[in-house]
Protein backbone atom coordinates (compact mmCIF):
# COMPACT_ATOMS: atom_id res chain seq x y z
CA UNK A 1 0.00 0.00 0.00
CA UNK A 2 1.31 3.66 -0.58
CA UNK A 3 -0.07 6.73 0.70
CA UNK A 4 -1.40 9.79 -1.69
CA UNK A 5 1.69 10.73 -4.12
CA UNK A 6 3.39 13.71 -3.49
CA UNK A 7 0.87 16.51 -5.46
CA UNK A 8 4.09 17.60 -7.07
CA UNK A 9 4.65 14.88 -8.93
CA UNK A 10 1.67 14.32 -10.84
CA UNK A 11 2.39 13.39 -13.97
CA UNK A 12 1.11 16.18 -16.16
CA UNK A 13 -0.60 14.65 -19.98
CA UNK A 14 -1.01 16.45 -23.00
CA UNK A 15 -3.66 16.81 -24.46
CA UNK A 16 -2.57 15.31 -28.06
CA UNK A 17 -1.89 12.44 -26.03
CA UNK A 18 -5.56 11.92 -24.76
CA UNK A 19 -6.96 13.17 -28.16
CA UNK A 20 -9.51 15.45 -26.10
CA UNK A 21 -9.37 17.55 -23.65
CA UNK A 22 -9.69 16.23 -20.75
CA UNK A 23 -10.42 17.92 -17.25
CA UNK A 24 -12.22 17.46 -14.13
CA UNK A 25 -14.95 19.00 -15.45
CA UNK A 26 -15.04 16.77 -18.43
CA UNK A 27 -13.05 13.44 -17.51
CA UNK A 28 -12.02 10.31 -19.25
CA UNK A 29 -12.08 7.06 -18.00
CA UNK A 30 -8.61 6.03 -18.25
CA UNK A 31 -7.47 9.48 -17.28
CA UNK A 32 -9.12 11.24 -14.29
CA UNK A 33 -11.08 7.89 -13.05
CA UNK A 34 -10.90 4.20 -13.98
CA UNK A 35 -14.26 1.80 -14.76
CA UNK A 36 -13.74 -1.17 -12.25
CA UNK A 37 -13.09 -4.17 -14.19
CA UNK A 38 -15.42 -6.41 -12.18
CA UNK A 39 -18.39 -4.12 -10.90
CA UNK A 40 -19.33 -4.72 -7.25
CA UNK A 41 -22.79 -5.16 -6.41
CA UNK A 42 -24.87 -1.59 -4.88
CA UNK A 43 -27.88 -1.47 -3.09
CA UNK A 44 -30.87 -1.47 -5.37
CA UNK A 45 -33.39 1.82 -5.85
CA UNK A 46 -32.46 5.20 -7.27
CA UNK A 47 -29.42 6.58 -4.74
CA UNK A 48 -26.06 6.02 -5.85
CA UNK A 49 -23.56 4.19 -3.81
CA UNK A 50 -20.42 6.27 -3.05
CA UNK A 51 -17.60 5.13 -1.32
CA UNK A 52 -15.25 6.78 0.49
CA UNK A 53 -11.96 4.53 1.35
CA UNK A 54 -9.87 6.39 4.33
CA UNK A 55 -7.81 6.45 6.91
CA UNK A 56 -7.85 8.69 10.31
CA UNK A 57 -4.34 8.53 10.27
CA UNK A 58 -3.42 10.14 6.70
CA UNK A 59 -3.56 14.00 6.91
CA UNK A 60 -4.57 13.82 2.89
CA UNK A 61 -7.75 12.43 4.11
CA UNK A 62 -8.01 15.11 7.12
CA UNK A 63 -7.54 17.64 4.41
CA UNK A 64 -10.18 16.25 2.09
CA UNK A 65 -13.02 15.69 5.23
CA UNK A 66 -14.47 19.27 5.14
CA UNK A 67 -14.76 19.64 1.46
CA UNK A 68 -16.50 15.72 1.36
CA UNK A 69 -18.63 16.44 4.27
CA UNK A 70 -19.67 19.74 2.19
CA UNK A 71 -20.22 17.81 -0.87
CA UNK A 72 -22.39 14.98 0.49
CA UNK A 73 -24.77 17.46 2.61
CA UNK A 74 -24.99 18.96 -0.86
CA UNK A 75 -26.15 15.76 -2.84
CA UNK A 76 -29.01 15.66 -0.15
CA UNK A 77 -30.98 12.08 -1.49
CA UNK A 78 -29.01 11.86 -4.24
CA UNK A 79 -26.46 9.73 -2.82
CA UNK A 80 -26.14 6.50 -0.31
CA UNK A 81 -22.25 7.62 1.81
CA UNK A 82 -20.35 4.68 2.89
CA UNK A 83 -17.25 4.44 4.58
CA UNK A 84 -14.34 1.89 4.32
CA UNK A 85 -11.65 2.57 6.87
CA UNK A 86 -8.36 0.75 5.42
CA UNK A 87 -5.75 -1.43 7.08
CA UNK A 88 -1.85 -0.41 7.82
CA UNK A 89 -0.67 -1.88 10.64
CA UNK A 90 -1.34 -3.10 14.11
CA UNK A 91 -0.51 0.44 15.40
CA UNK A 92 -3.39 1.68 13.19
CA UNK A 93 -5.82 -1.13 13.85
CA UNK A 94 -7.25 0.53 16.92
CA UNK A 95 -8.44 3.61 14.47
CA UNK A 96 -9.98 1.48 12.42
CA UNK A 97 -12.04 -0.58 15.07
CA UNK A 98 -12.45 2.94 16.67
CA UNK A 99 -14.54 4.03 12.94
CA UNK A 100 -16.07 0.33 12.79
CA UNK A 101 -17.52 0.97 15.88
CA UNK A 102 -18.83 4.40 16.01
CA UNK A 103 -20.10 3.31 12.26
CA UNK A 104 -21.89 0.46 14.07
CA UNK A 105 -23.49 2.38 16.87
CA UNK A 106 -24.49 5.04 14.06
CA UNK A 107 -22.64 7.91 14.82
CA UNK A 108 -19.90 7.80 12.50
CA UNK A 109 -20.74 10.96 10.56
CA UNK A 110 -21.24 12.55 13.81
CA UNK A 111 -18.05 12.04 15.34
CA UNK A 112 -15.81 12.14 12.00
CA UNK A 113 -14.91 15.20 11.93
CA UNK A 114 -14.17 14.65 15.99
CA UNK A 115 -12.15 12.09 15.67
CA UNK A 116 -9.68 13.75 12.48
CA UNK A 117 -9.33 16.77 14.79
CA UNK A 118 -8.77 15.02 18.17
CA UNK A 119 -5.50 12.94 16.18
CA UNK A 120 -4.46 15.92 14.19
CA UNK A 121 -4.81 18.74 15.97
CA UNK A 122 -4.91 17.84 19.69
CA UNK A 123 -1.88 15.21 18.80
CA UNK A 124 -3.93 12.20 19.86
CA UNK A 125 -1.86 8.97 18.89
CA UNK A 126 -5.24 6.56 19.42
CA UNK A 127 -2.30 3.92 18.92
CA UNK A 128 -3.68 1.35 21.89
CA UNK A 129 -6.98 0.29 23.37
CA UNK A 130 -6.83 2.34 26.02
CA UNK A 131 -6.15 5.29 24.71
CA UNK A 132 -9.24 5.45 22.87
CA UNK A 133 -11.44 4.12 25.05
CA UNK A 134 -10.25 7.43 27.82
CA UNK A 135 -11.21 9.84 24.65
CA UNK A 136 -14.70 8.31 23.71
CA UNK A 137 -15.58 8.10 27.62
CA UNK A 138 -14.40 11.93 27.52
CA UNK A 139 -17.30 12.38 24.27
CA UNK A 140 -19.90 11.29 26.55
CA UNK A 141 -19.77 7.53 25.98
CA UNK A 142 -20.61 4.86 28.17
CA UNK A 143 -17.21 3.29 28.48
CA UNK A 144 -18.20 -0.12 28.54
CA UNK A 145 -20.99 -0.16 26.14
CA UNK A 146 -18.27 1.26 23.83
CA UNK A 147 -15.89 -1.71 24.64
CA UNK A 148 -18.25 -4.41 23.94
CA UNK A 149 -19.59 -3.32 20.61
CA UNK A 150 -15.44 -2.61 19.85
CA UNK A 151 -14.51 -6.17 20.45
CA UNK A 152 -17.41 -7.40 18.85
CA UNK A 153 -17.36 -9.95 16.47
CA UNK A 154 -19.15 -7.73 13.86
CA UNK A 155 -16.67 -5.16 14.72
CA UNK A 156 -14.22 -7.56 13.54
CA UNK A 157 -16.19 -9.02 10.71
CA UNK A 158 -16.08 -5.72 9.13
CA UNK A 159 -12.01 -5.25 9.88
CA UNK A 160 -11.55 -8.55 8.06
CA UNK A 161 -13.95 -7.23 4.78
CA UNK A 162 -12.21 -4.01 4.43
CA UNK A 163 -9.25 -5.74 3.49
CA UNK A 164 -11.54 -7.66 0.81
CA UNK A 165 -13.57 -4.74 -0.37
CA UNK A 166 -9.76 -2.84 -1.03
CA UNK A 167 -8.84 -6.06 -3.10
CA UNK A 168 -12.32 -5.91 -4.98
CA UNK A 169 -12.15 -2.29 -5.99
CA UNK A 170 -8.44 -2.07 -6.33
CA UNK A 171 -7.88 0.36 -4.00
CA UNK A 172 -3.91 1.10 -3.40
CA UNK A 173 -4.53 4.89 -2.36
CA UNK A 174 -6.40 7.00 -0.07
CA UNK A 175 -8.24 9.48 -0.27
CA UNK A 176 -9.92 7.20 -3.17
CA UNK A 177 -13.83 7.39 -4.23
CA UNK A 178 -15.90 4.83 -5.26
CA UNK A 179 -19.21 5.47 -6.97
CA UNK A 180 -21.83 3.19 -8.08
CA UNK A 181 -19.65 -0.07 -7.82
CA UNK A 182 -18.55 0.79 -11.52
CA UNK A 183 -16.40 4.07 -11.00
CA UNK A 184 -13.06 4.62 -9.15
CA UNK A 185 -11.17 8.04 -8.67
CA UNK A 186 -8.86 9.82 -6.24
CA UNK A 187 -7.49 13.37 -6.15
CA UNK A 188 -4.29 12.20 -7.58
CA UNK A 189 -6.04 10.79 -10.30
CA UNK A 190 -8.75 13.61 -11.07
CA UNK A 191 -6.37 16.14 -10.93
CA UNK A 192 -4.32 14.28 -13.16
CA UNK A 193 -4.55 17.33 -16.02
CA UNK A 194 -3.39 20.07 -13.58
CA UNK A 195 0.17 21.77 -13.77
CA UNK A 196 1.66 20.51 -10.09
CA UNK A 197 2.72 23.42 -8.58
CA UNK A 198 -1.51 24.09 -7.55
CA UNK A 199 -2.51 24.45 -3.75
CA UNK A 200 -3.49 20.82 -2.40
CA UNK A 201 -7.36 21.58 -2.23
CA UNK A 202 -7.40 22.22 -5.77
CA UNK A 203 -6.67 18.27 -6.50
CA UNK A 204 -9.69 17.62 -3.80
CA UNK A 205 -12.24 19.89 -5.54
CA UNK A 206 -10.94 18.03 -9.04
CA UNK A 207 -11.87 14.59 -7.44
CA UNK A 208 -15.33 15.99 -6.14
CA UNK A 209 -15.51 17.57 -9.40
CA UNK A 210 -15.28 14.39 -11.12
CA UNK A 211 -17.14 12.46 -8.87
CA UNK A 212 -20.37 14.56 -9.84
CA UNK A 213 -19.97 13.85 -13.13
CA UNK A 214 -20.08 10.17 -12.44
CA UNK A 215 -22.28 10.26 -10.08
CA UNK A 216 -24.61 11.72 -13.14
CA UNK A 217 -23.86 9.17 -15.09
CA UNK A 218 -24.35 6.37 -12.90
CA UNK A 219 -27.77 7.65 -12.74
CA UNK A 220 -28.54 8.14 -16.34
CA UNK A 221 -27.26 4.35 -16.46
CA UNK A 222 -30.05 3.12 -14.04
CA UNK A 223 -32.90 4.77 -16.41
Amino acid sequence: MRFFKQLLGVVVLSVAALGAAASPQNPASGTEYTVIPLPQPVPAGKKIEVIEFFAYWCPHCNAFEPLLADWVKKQGDNIVLKRIHVPKSDLTLPQQKLFFTLDTMGVAEQYQAKVFHAMHVQREKFTKDEQMFDWVAKQGFDRKKFIDIYRSLPVQHRVKQADKAMADYGIDSWPTIVIDGRYRTSPQQAGASLQGAEPEIDYYKAALAVTDHLVAKARAEKK
